[in-house]
């Protein structure tokens, strides 16, 4: 009778059928999941480094217990190999390669393009809008920080469109001297474009050329005796000027990042510090998910596949350690950006010194985090013996319900795990079909769907579900698992202490059926109050947007006839919605297009 079970993988024997070309291979388990990706120059050679080597690293041995099939991609060169690899490692997510899990788009300063004043903003995501983009940047507060010079410098107006078009006056901006009012044509189109051009110089790295060009502007109008435009210009020279002084670093090249890796406790961070024409941007810390055994070089070679192939690269990059196959990264890199691009690990002089700064950061970091890591440990200790648990628990979440008077109810959900929150499982419930502020009928509603997909085996389930308030929530929540058949979830409530201050917080235990005051030295209390916290400021962040959405829409929109260019007609000749209120039928009328019936209209809809 044949056996059921599979054959074991023999990899010496598999070894022997592969190719010496270049390519990527990848290892998957009995049940399928992938294990590993990697890329070779020789896939013979580099794939049989695994099977036939007398001694292996403990993190590789490990999973070559688990091999049950290989598969090969064959490319034509193994710059193809490093692009195949870096992009399946982000889109597959194997458990043995190292991760880099802060993957989030990064911030740009964009320029609108046609239109005849264009503005300045802050943007991420897709760059599908006409117009430049100028970046990336290392933070949102370095873009916000670069926007605020630009007003001060250019007085490019930052204003969104809709706020533009229907001024009837000029902004505070005006006043207080960060923007030339556009809007009511304080400055002619022919100035404004001067402006914007000027500062599309500045944020390229053109400072010099650009304080250059106002220099012999100034010196120009001196000699046409306009003095006043003159010391305008001279203390735009001076502003600009003492800028490049604060910012400019001594020895930082014009495109440089400067990387640096320490590892330390199973865990690494990955500094970056960015330099753009000798202007420090800033610095930011990854913590890429790290198997065991990696070495900071892995760690390196991992991070600037992933993180530089698909992003605007400078061209030069120090590293704190030297690469393995570092040519051959250089080599992909320069074809993907269409310029030269140095890796340099062994530096001196100033670059030395920078790396030495990066490595420093890297570690402070690593510490810091390290620090938090234990300290959280501790907390899930301590609520795990606080509400008599088997074992700390893995997953909690916490529900929460935000409105105002009853307008537009949000509910929150939160989720929080042994490394802190899970921002990728939060959740926002957008209420609706129930009584304006009956809390108690929004948190059976967002508890409902959010189970209801776990009942019928969706989702991960909470070992701990936090709400939000007192005994009529968790009373809430008691009956929906009910409902749905959801078993094994510890619900606990958390209620504030008479005076509402912090760490006299009341957590009410529905599968035990009493009531606990932890007290404010608690690490358990410590820990729910930050989840607790999370999900009220995640709520109160939704029911805003929510909010703010639905009152940008115009009362104009429900009248029929009106249209987009009555409308904003109607807003131009009374200065916004107010002044339409107030316009009585006559008035209406004056506006072009305006017949009396649709006037009429208008003044009823207004007024009820």
């Amino acid at each position: 009778m044949p056996s059921d079970t599979p054959l074991a993988f023999d990899g010496k024997a598999f070894v022997r059928t592969l190719t010496t070309s270049p390519g990527v291979y990848r290892y998957f388990d009995a049940a399928g999941e992938l294990l590993y990706v990697g890329k070779a120059g020789n896939l013979k050679k580099r794939v049989g480094s695994y099977f036939l080597k007398p001694r292996l690293e403990p993190r590789i041995a490990a999973m070559i217990t688990q091999i049950a099939r290989c598969d090969i991609t064959v490319t034509r060169t193994e710059g193809e190999a490093l692009l195949l690899e870096s992009q399946l490692i982000k889109s597959l997510k194997p458990r043995y390669n190292i991760m880099l899990r802060d993957d989030k788009s990064y911030p740009y300063i964009y320029l609108s393009g046609g239109e005849d004043y264009p503005r300045l903003a802050f943007h991420r995501g897709a760059k599908n809008l006409p117009g430049r983009y100028f970046g990336p940047y290392p933070s949102t507060f370095a873009v916000r920080e670069s926007l605020g010079l630009m007003q001060k410098l250019f007085k490019v107006r930052q204003c969104e469109d809709s706020y533009f078009r229907n001024r009837s006056r000029p902004c505070l901006q005006y006043q207080i001297g960060r923007c030339t009012a556009p809007c009511v044509g304080l400055i002619s189109k022919e100035d404004y474009a001067n402006d914007v051009r000027h500062a599309e110089m500045f944020l390229e790295g053109r400072s010099s050329a650009v304080i250059d060009e106002l220099a012999a502007a100034m010196e120009q109008a001196s000699t046409k005796l306009d003095f006043e435009r003159a010391a305008a210009l001279r203390d735009q020279v001076a502003a600009l000027r003492q800028l490049q002084a604060q910012h400019h670093v001594q020895g930082a090249s014009a495109d440089m990042d400067v990387v640096a890796c320490r590892i330390e406790a199973g865990m690494a961070c990955v500094s970056v510090l960015f330099f753009r024409d000798g202007i420090s941007l800033g610095t930011r810390d990854f913590f890429p998910r790290l198997p065991l055994d990696a070495e900071p070089a892995d760690v390196l070679a991992q991070f600037v596949a992933q993180y530089y192939l698909d992003r605007p690269v400078p061209r030069e990059l120090i590293l704190g350690e030297e690469l393995p196959e570092q040519a051959v990264l250089a080599e992909v890199l320069t074809e993907q950006s269409g310029h030269a691009v140095e890796l340099k690990s062994r530096v001196r002089g100033e670059r030395a010194r920078f790396l030495q700064m990066a490595e420093r950061n890297a570690q402070a970091s690593l510490t810091q985090r390290l620090a938090s890591r234990q300290t959280l440990g501790t907390r899930f200790e301590d609520l795990q013996r606080l509400l008599e648990l088997p074992a700390p628990p893995r997953r909690l979440e916490c529900f929460d319900i935000s409105h105002t008077r009853g307008e537009l109810t949000v509910a929150s959900c939160v989720v929080f795990g042994p490394e802190g929150p899970e921002k990728s499982h939060y959740r926002r419930f957008n209420i609706s079909g129930i009584t304006p502020g009956d809390d108690y009928a929004a948190m059976h509603q967002a508890l409902t769907r959010r189970f209801r997909k776990l009942a019928e085996g969706e989702g991960a389930k909470p070992d701990v579900l936090l709400i939000d308030g007192g005994g009529g929530q968790v009373a809430q929540a008691l009956e929906v698992l009910q409902e749905l058949g959801v078993t094994g979830i510890h619900v606990v409530g958390v209620a504030k202490g008479p005076a509402r201050r912090a760490g006299e917080e009341t957590l009410i235990l529905a599968d035990q059926g009493r009531e606990i005051h932890p007290g404010p030295t608690s690490p358990a209390l410590h820990l729910v109050a930050a989840v607790r916290d999370e999900s009220h400021r995640f709520a109160i962040s939704g029911h805003r947007k929510r909010r703010e959405k639905a009152r940008e829409r115009s009362v104009l929109e429900d009248v029929p006839g009106v249209g987009a260019r009555r409308r904003s007609a109607l807003l131009k000749t009374f200065g916004g919605l107010a002044g339409v209120e107030a316009a009585g039928v006559e008035e209406l009328m004056r506006v072009k297009g305006i017949d009396r019936g649709l006037a009429e209209r208008i003044y009823d809809v207004l007024h009820g």
